[in-house]
C-alpha cells in the first residue's frame, strides 16, 4: 500500500509538473524576447552615431559671418565675427538658430545701440559643407518669433543639390531617450585643433578666420564633430539634453536613434555640464512650411520665352 500511495503521489507530481511545461515555455519565450530586444536597441544604440553621421555629415554645415551695429554715417559701434552650424532642411534650405542667422540676437549690448536708432548689419554670412573647397553665401529666409531657430536660403542651391535632406521627427522624442549632436563646436579654432600637426602649425596663429576657414575647405578639413548622451526631458520649445557643446555649436541638429532630427542645439549651462538646450522641432516644422510656402513659382512649361 505504501509502495502504490508512493507511486500514485510521485505520479500527481508529474502530472503538475506537466501541467504547468507549457505555461513555463511561454514565459521562457517571452524573456528570451525581451532579452533579444534589449541587446538589438543595445546594438542601435552603440552603432547609431556612426551610422548617422556617415549618412548626413555632408549636409551638416559650418557658418561663418561678420556683422556690425552702427548709426548712419559714423563707424561700427560693434564689428564682430560669428560662427555656427547649419542643416540642410530642404532644396538650399539650411536650418540653423535666429541668433546665428541674426547675431544682434539676444545681444544685449547691440539691443541697447538698436534701441537707440542704430542699424544691425551682416557684412557676410557663408557656411561650408564638408568635402567641398566652395563657402555658399546665405541669404535672409525666415527666423522664428517666439524661439532661437531660423531657416536661410542659400544663394547656389544648386551646389547643395548632391547633399541629403535631414528629416525632420514626428516630436522631441520622451526623456531617457538617446541623441545625438553633430556640429563644429568650438567653430575655426576646433577646426584647426583637429588638424594634421603641419596644417595645424600654418593656421594656428593666423587671425584672418575667413581664409582660415577657406584653406581648411580646400584640404577637405571641414569635418563636424559628435556628441552623445540622453535627452532628459521636453518642455515647451525646448529639449534638454547632456550630449555635450559648446560656441560654434549652436544651430547644430540634434539627432535620435532613427536619424531624425528632434532639434536644433542652441546653448549650454556653465555650471551644469548635464544641461545642453535645443529648440524642439515642433517649432521647426512651421518655420520650414513657411519658407517653402514663399517660394517663388516655378517657371511654367516655356521657360525660354520663344514662341512656339
Amino acid at each position: 500500500m505504501v509502495s502504490a500511495a508512493l507511486v500514485m503521489a510521485f505520479g500527481g507530481m508529474v502530472g503538475c509538473q506537466s501541467a504547468q511545461t507549457p505555461q513555463n515555455t511561454d514565459d521562457l519565450r517571452a524573456q528570451v524576447r525581451q532579452l533579444s530586444e534589449q541587446v538589438e536597441q543595445l546594438k542601435q544604440e552603440h552603432t547609431a552615431p556612426a551610422v548617422v553621421l556617415s549618412r548626413y555629415r555632408d549636409s551638416i554645415g559650418y557658418i561663418y559671418g561678420v556683422y556690425r551695429v552702427g548709426f548712419k554715417g559714423e563707424q561700427p559701434r560693434i564689428r564682430t565675427r560669428v560662427s555656427g552650424t547649419g542643416f540642410l532642411v530642404g532644396d538650399g534650405l539650411v536650418a540653423t538658430n535666429r541668433h546665428v542667422a541674426e547675431p544682434w540676437y539676444g545681444d544685449d549690448e547691440a539691443k541697447v545701440l538698436i534701441d537707440r536708432g542704430a542699424t544691425p548689419t551682416l557684412e557676410n554670412l557663408v557656411v561650408f559643407f564638408p568635402d567641398s573647397p566652395k563657402r555658399i553665401r546665405l541669404l535672409p529666409g525666415a527666423v522664428s518669433k517666439t524661439s532661437d531657430v531660423a531657416i536661410l536660403r542659400a544663394a547656389q542651391p544648386e551646389l547643395t543639390r548632391g547633399l541629403a535632406v535631414l528629416p525632420l521627427a514626428d516630436s522631441p522624442g520622451s526623456g531617457g531617450e538617446p541623441v545625438m549632436v553633430i556640429g563644429y563646436p568650438l567653430g575655426t579654432q576646433g577646426l584647426v585643433a583637429k588638424s594634421p600637426s603641419q596644417i595645424y602649425e600654418r593656421l594656428a596663429y593666423r587671425h584672418n578666420d575667413i581664409d582660415t576657414v577657406d584653406r581648411l575647405a580646400a584640404l577637405s578639413l571641414i569635418r563636424p564633430t559628435t556628441t552623445y548622451g540622453h535627452l532628459s526631458d521636453a518642455v515647451g520649445d525646448r529639449i534638454v539634453y547632456d550630449a555635450p557643446s559648446t560656441h560654434g555649436g549652436s544651430g547644430s541638429p540634434v539627432f535620435n536613434l532613427k536619424g531624425q532630427v528632434i532639434g536644433v542645439n542652441f546653448a549650454f549651462m556653465d555650471a551644469f555640464s548635464g544641461s545642453t538646450l535645443g529648440v524642439s522641432v515642433d517649432y521647426l516644422r512651421p518655420l520650414l512650411k513657411e519658407v517653402e510656402a514663399s517660394r517663388p513659382a516655378a517657371k511654367q512649361a516655356n521657360p525660354t520665352g520663344v514662341s512656339k
